[in-house]
């Protein structure tokens, strides 16, 4: 995630400012991972790089967490999806959901606003005992 990028920073740096800006909002540690991994499938599948992110986080985080990793690619939709000829409300589908004000917020918070080469975006390594911490979580069983 580190090599070119189309953006201003790379995919990378795009995380560690995610969890960087998910910290200094006093998110729970949880969410801080959750930021910083929630593009981890860019690479591999953008058009569907939510879901491949949620399907490697879901046995060790929470329901909410999961929703909104899985979702937010869709909830970003509604800073561009107007100038590709999409319906920038799509996301509204899912109003109904607990979630949905949740994976609004991420997304205006800790992933849109995530691309500004100048904001004090902390290290890997900082973040690297809550990644470690994570994923030794007993994985939970789901349906």
């Amino acid at each position: 995630m580190d090599g070119p990028s189309p953006y201003r920073v790379t995919r990378l740096e795009h995380s560690l400012q995610s969890a960087s800006r998910a910290e200094d909002d006093g998110a729970d540690e949880e969410t801080i991972a959750c930021a910083q991994l929630h593009d981890i499938g860019d690479v591999l599948c953008p058009p569907n790089h939510s879901e491949a992110a949620a399907a490697v986080l879901r046995p060790f985080v929470s329901e909410r967490n999961w929703w909104i990793v899985r979702h937010h690619g869709l909830f970003q939709g509604y800073y561009w999806f107007a100038h590709y000829g999409r319906d920038p409300d799509e996301r509204d589908r899912h109003r109904d959901s607990p979630h949905y004000e949740a994976t609004v917020a991420f997304c205006e918070n800790w992933d849109q606003n995530c691309f500004d080469p100048a904001y004090p975006t902390r290290s890997l390594a900082h973040f690297e005992p809550l990644v470690r911490a994570l994923f030794a979580r007993e994985p939970r069983p789901f349906v």
